[in-house]
């Protein structure tokens, strides 16, 4: 039954707004293609949250999954069967896979995925932790670190609305956090492993401060890359994980759960993905 179902015309889809942007389709073609996956076409979709119920109740049976991205990763979850412990410990779903008997379950590989990408470098466990930002990219930080992180993870946000939340994510997670003024935020860097989770250009002013001897940056961006902070970090013998890191082993985790077939081509489709952006 397992081959014929490898065999047969399968769907899945990327859905979000905006979406134009999304290296998702080349890294799943990539990987049906090295898996011998003919008949599988992966496609993405501007999708809102109001267009989404529609959609997924217009799903048929040749389809195997969805990739979820902003705005869509909270809006899917009252849409679905069942959620997993670790989409609902963010609530936040970013993968739909369809089961044998017809049911939709979400799930979060953001978290693993952070924690594959960290690991492929090295590292496995750190002491303390910062955070740069406090939106949804956070809280899936945060929750890798519960992984990984034995002691306090420091926080820079911007407002003391976030600092609530972000502590309100640490209790939930189990992570000792504290919260700092962003105005602070280049004592951040001085912390054995960096997260930063804002949008492009908000840390362009902290490359400065990037200390003589850095230890590990993790960006979550791709695009531009490398973003100021991740250059002047590099130039500076520091580690740098990229969000082209996390983007590949989060879709990873995508494929093999989608394909049932495992383990997924890393280096395929990260290939795929970076001659992707460097024709951009």
């Amino acid at each position: 039954m397992r081959a014929q179902e490898a065999e047969a015309r399968r769907r899945a889809a990327v859905l979000g707004s905006p979406i134009a942007h999304s290296l998702s389709p080349v890294l799943h073609r990539a990987a049906y293609q090295n898996l011998g996956l003919a008949e599988w076409s992966y496609d993405r979709f501007e999708i809102d949250e109001a267009a989404l119920p529609g959609f997924v109740e217009r799903m048929g049976p040749e389809w195997a999954g969805l990739s979820l991205t902003m705005p869509l990763k909270r809006a899917i979850m009252p849409l679905l069967d069942e959620v997993s412990e670790t989409a609902a410990s963010v609530e936040a779903v970013n993968t739909v896979v369809r089961t044998d008997d017809g049911r939709l379950v979400g799930d979060n590989t953001d978290i693993p995925g952070m924690v594959a990408a960290l690991r492929e470098r090295g590292i496995e466990q750190v002491g303390s932790a910062a955070i740069l930002g406090a939106g949804a990219t956070a809280s899936s930080a945060l929750a890798a670190l519960a992984r990984i992180c034995t002691g306090e993870v420091v926080a820079y946000v911007r407002s003391a609305e976030r600092a609530a939340e972000m502590r309100q994510w640490g209790e939930r997670l189990d992570v000792e956090v504290r919260t700092a003024d962003w105005a602070d935020a280049e004592q951040a860097l001085r912390a054995p492993l960096v997260i930063a989770t804002t949008p492009a250009g908000s840390t362009d002013a902290l490359s400065h401060a990037v200390p003589e001897r850095p230890a590990t940056l993790f960006d979550v961006l791709y695009d531009p890359w490398p973003t100021d902070l991740a250059a002047r970090w590099s130039a500076y013998g520091g580690a740098v994980v990229s969000g082209l890191d996390l983007l590949v082993h989060q879709a990873v985790l995508q494929v093999e759960q989608m394909t049932r077939r495992s383990p997924a081509p890393l280096d395929a489709m990260r290939k795929a993905g970076e001659q992707a952006l460097a024709a951009r």
